[in-house]
């Protein structure tokens, strides 16, 4: 019966230190390094991420959006109309979440951040698509771009071998280190 105990006991230990290392903020560079990159693939293989702002209630407000390739920061930016919800949502409380669901749909990458309005014309001119010119018929003058800058973010993807903490399906979690 001792034996049982020790080794059950050992067990117990070894799942709950695996455990904790995954969903904890990420210290160990190779893990780190592993995560960007399996999360700069998901995003990659994503046509589509979600913007989740919050209304004037509190409440979220999701939108299907098309983002321009990711930064290197994991910064991410997006053009949108300035007379929309959304930018009256960010001007109000510039919080913002973004959701990338994977190629595959087993996994997926959340970004929690900082929206930035941007109206300079230098940048709006650097993030255009000119599948857009339909939005924008008779000039650019509603464009505008919407900056996120990341606080923190969170990696699902089975694909990179990167899971959930198996009680709190807590995903390992990565925090950035921006000056906003």
């Amino acid at each position: 019966m001792k034996a049982m105990f020790n080794w059950s006991h050992s067990l117990i230990v070894a799942l709950l230190l695996l455990s904790t290392f995954s969903y904890c903020q990420i210290d160990n560079p190779s893990q780190k390094a592993e995560i960007e990159f399996a999360a700069k693939e998901v995003i990659s293989g994503a046509s589509t991420c979600a913007l989740i702002t919050l209304d004037s209630e509190g409440a979220p407000r999701a939108r299907a959006m098309d983002p321009f390739p990711l930064e290197e920061d994991f910064t991410v930016w997006f053009g949108t109309n300035s007379n929309s919800r959304k930018v009256t949502q960010i001007k109000n409380d510039p919080r913002v979440t973004l959701y990338y669901l994977s190629k595959d749909a087993t996994g997926y990458v959340i970004i929690s951040g900082k929206a930035v309005l941007v109206d300079d014309q230098k940048t709006k001119d650097h993030y255009w698509k000119e599948k857009w010119k339909d939005f924008y018929p008779e000039s650019r003058d509603n464009y505008l771009l919407i900056k996120v800058i990341p606080h923190w973010m969170e990696v699902l993807s089975p694909t990179h071998n990167i899971y959930n903490d198996s009680i709190t399906w807590q995903p390992p979690v990565l925090r950035f280190e921006h000056v906003d």
